[in-house]
């Protein structure tokens, strides 16, 4: 094993605080990712890690040379992606949205992998707050504004919304012409955020400026496919991103009201931690997920 191999090892058991987490990530023995280290503290002359029988933690040696190696994998990385022939590798673990990972995603996603063979893709459906780095993802994909954060964002689409209801919903509470029509014993369905500490309000942007309002909920949802289960049911009206109910608008489970005033766009925005910048295999991704819901919105 050469030094650089070494150095990924322990970059990603830094990373994890785990020994196994970090085996499991690089696809290697756990015997092998010890010794890895073993031999780097010995050639070093320094605890590079502390070890307990709950987590492992990098030592102050151990921290700088992690910010170190950092920096040295991603120029050789970088350095590496510069000849035709090397090509981006190694695995990707990736947090988003199941219902945008089977639009966006998964439809382009052989062909992906056809142009980058030696790239695995590890993804989930967390949705909550998490420490990226900490727990070994590179990138997580979010919706909506983003609060300050050390990591980088960039945002790949922003999604046009529109109002739906059901017919038997607008049947029984009529069919509003403007907004605030829907302040006459309309309802909506709840939707909360796992990050948000209130019901999200309807928004309706008129001219340059955005009105918002809550409307009495009967029910209150967490779940993006309950949300619209439930406006298929006749709970309440919901906004949502047009591409998530074009199979419920074309059947005719639901309908789009005040189009004239559709709530604004809502931004998709990937997140990474400065460590993860340069990475080659990180970067094909986002560029090729960037075109993915480009052309999904078409």
């Amino acid at each position: 094993m050469d030094r650089f191999d070494a150095m990924r090892i322990f970059t990603r058991i830094a990373e994890r605080r785990s020994f196994s987490l970090a085996a499991d990530d690089l696809g290697l023995p756990r015997s092998t990712v010890t010794d890895a280290v073993k031999v780097l503290e010995q050639r070093l002359g320094v605890k590079l890690l502390e070890r307990t029988t709950r987590v492992v933690r990098p030592t102050l040696d151990g921290e700088a040379y992690y910010q170190r190696c950092v920096r040295l994998i991603a120029d050789l990385e970088d350095a590496e992606a510069g000849f035709s022939g090397a090509k981006p590798a190694g695995l990707l673990r990736v947090d988003l949205h199941g219902t945008q990972a089977r639009y966006f995603l998964l439809p382009g996603l052989p062909a992906f992998l056809e142009d980058f063979p030696d790239i695995r893709l590890h993804i989930s459906e967390t949705h909550q707050p998490m420490d990226l780095v900490r727990e070994g993802y590179d990138c997580i994909v979010r919706v909506g504004a983003l609060s300050d954060s050390n990591l980088i964002q960039r945002k790949l689409v922003e999604l046009e919304r529109g109002t739906f209801a059901s017919p038997s919903y607008l049947s029984k509470f009529g069919t509003p012409k403007i907004p605030e029509d829907l302040e006459a014993g309309h309802r909506m369905v709840g939707l909360l955020a796992p990050d948000m500490p209130a019901i999200a309000p309807l928004a309706f942007q008129l001219g340059d400026e955005v009105r918002e309002m809550t409307l009495p909920a009967v029910i209150t949802v967490t779940g993006a496919e309950t949300n619209v289960a439930s406006a298929c049911a006749g709970l309440g009206v919901i906004q949502v991103p047009r591409y998530r109910v074009e199979a419920e608008v074309m059947a005719g489970s639901l309908v789009e009201i005040l189009p004239q005033t559709p709530p604004p766009p809502i931004p998709v925005s990937a997140l990474y931690s400065h460590t993860r910048q340069l990475s080659p295999r990180l970067r094909v991704f986002l560029d090729w997920l960037t075109r993915q819901y480009r052309q999904g919105q078409r």
